[in-house]
């Protein structure tokens, strides 16, 4: 029986540093912290879904003790509850208790998306850190340490998760498919896969839910990966051709009808698929660097809610003045 209740990445999650997948360098030596018990604050930063929380989840549990866990450990989600009167209160209460620790006994707060505490709040939360007695450890999490101050960072041992491979994000899909029993059609299996670790960008967290999704639309009984894609807000690959094609023989009047009749469109999603494509578009010397630039700036200008056909629209017209002309 197929299990949908649960989410996957909660049931798959990693319980043990040799679960983790990939992130040897920042694993060995966090397994030598917690060995000694010798911790100090730490950062774990690095894309998302590559195993931050867990790691921290896992280090938590090994150095406290499951009857003290919910007292000694206090987990909070920074973009959604870290204000200015939260780490005054919540925070600062809860690093000031120290009467159920015994000896040698740690508290932990863990920190997810610290990156998104204003710098003000940043500061105030320095100075608890600063004041905390050395049985209380930080371990915040991020993914662009460039935007938590120096006074924080420079308390904290800084460890770095890296991307993950394919390879390695596939072998965990195929462990969770082996577990729930799936059935996936052989001829289809390798683009499947292939599939999932696109739209996931490295991901592992996004992998596992699309899988999980794919399970819950019942998506595998006639597998289809272009079905997979139009539901995660991609193009499908005829459509994503058709567009090319008129790109390349520089007919913005069909790619604005090819791009109208796509439903679920997601902007960024789109860039993505649309760089990944750029070697077949036969670009004119000099312009790629012009065209990757524009691609950036309609991504910046898409993430503050601009519109996001009118801004898909004005880079395919930026692709096609900029595709060779014998084309």
């Amino acid at each position: 029986m197929i299990d949908l209740e649960s989410p996957w990445v909660e049931k798959y999650r990693p319980t043990s540093f040799d679960e983790v997948v990939s992130q040897s360098i920042a694993i060995n030596n966090l397994k030598e912290y917690v060995s000694k018990k010798n911790m100090p604050h730490m950062i774990f930063t690095g894309p998302a879904g590559t195993g931050k929380t867990s790691t921290a989840l896992i280090i938590a549990k090994h150095v406290i003790k499951k009857e003290n866990y919910f007292s000694n450990v206090l987990e909070l989600n920074a973009s959604d509850t870290v204000r200015m009167d939260y780490v005054r209160s919540v925070i600062k209460n809860f690093v000031s208790q120290n009467l159920t620790l015994k000896k040698d006994a740690l508290k932990i707060i863990i920190l997810d998306e610290a990156d998104n505490i204003p710098n003000q709040v940043q500061q105030a939360l320095r100075r608890i850190i600063e004041k905390a007695s050395l049985n209380v450890k930080f371990i915040l999490m991020c993914n662009y340490i460039n935007r938590i101050i120096d006074p924080i960072i420079s308390r904290c041992a800084v460890f770095r998760f890296t991307n993950l491979s394919k390879d390695k994000v596939i072998q965990r899909l195929r462990f969770i498919v082996k577990k729930e029993n799936l059935n996936l059609p052989q001829t289809q299996e390798i683009l499947f896969y292939e599939t999932l670790f696109f739209i996931s960008g490295g991901d592992l967290r996004k992998a596992i839910n699309t899988l999980q999704m794919s399970v819950a639309m019942e998506l595998l009984k006639n597998l289809d990966s272009n079905e997979i894609l139009k539901v995660s807000g991609f193009l499908d690959n005829s459509t994503l051709n058709e567009l090319l094609e008129n790109i390349k023989t520089k007919d913005l009047i069909s790619s604005r009808k090819t791009l109208e009749t796509v439903e679920n469109l997601d902007a960024r999603n789109f860039l993505r698929q649309i760089i990944g494509r750029l070697n077949e578009l036969e670009i004119q010397p000099g312009y790629l660097n012009k065209i990757l630039s524009y691609i950036g700036d309609v991504d910046y200008r898409i993430s503050q809610g601009a519109d996001e056909r009118i801004q898909l629209m004005s880079l395919i017209s930026h692709l096609i003045k900029s595709v060779s002309k014998e084309i």
